[in-house]
């Protein structure tokens, strides 16, 4: 088994507590029938939350994502991402534990509910 494979299996299981909320609405087609994968790897890199359906993925950032190599970082993969044509729709942790209404409807937005 590759060790991509192996990695998202650790990671599922110790999800961030964001993680968490959000693959309570996320999970068993709850969001309005969409099929949702957590920690789903797309070689070279493991993406939290990927409806393939919709060629949506959607990643949960927290504050280390800030620093100057992580931007450079995270521009890169999102440029990865959107290459193979996903679009890639970014949370802050602090978006999930504060607004997760405002999470909500933005996703309803980007996926053609609202």
């Amino acid at each position: 088994m590759n060790n991509f494979v192996l990695r998202a299996r650790e990671l599922r299981k110790n999800p961030t507590k964001q993680e968490r909320i959000l693959w309570s609405i996320l999970r068993k087609n709850q969001f309005y029938g969409f099929k949702f994968l957590r920690q789903y790897p797309i070689e070279p890199y493991i993406v939290d939350f990927i409806c393939r359906e919709k060629k949506i993925i959607i990643e949960i950032d927290g504050g280390q994502h800030n620093q100057p190599d992580d931007i450079e970082y995270d521009l890169e993969r999102t440029n990865f991402l959107n290459s193979r044509g996903y679009k890639v729709i970014r949370f802050w942790n602090n978006d999930i534990d504060n607004n997760i209404d405002g999470v909500y409807k933005i996703l309803q937005r980007e996926f053609g509910i609202i």
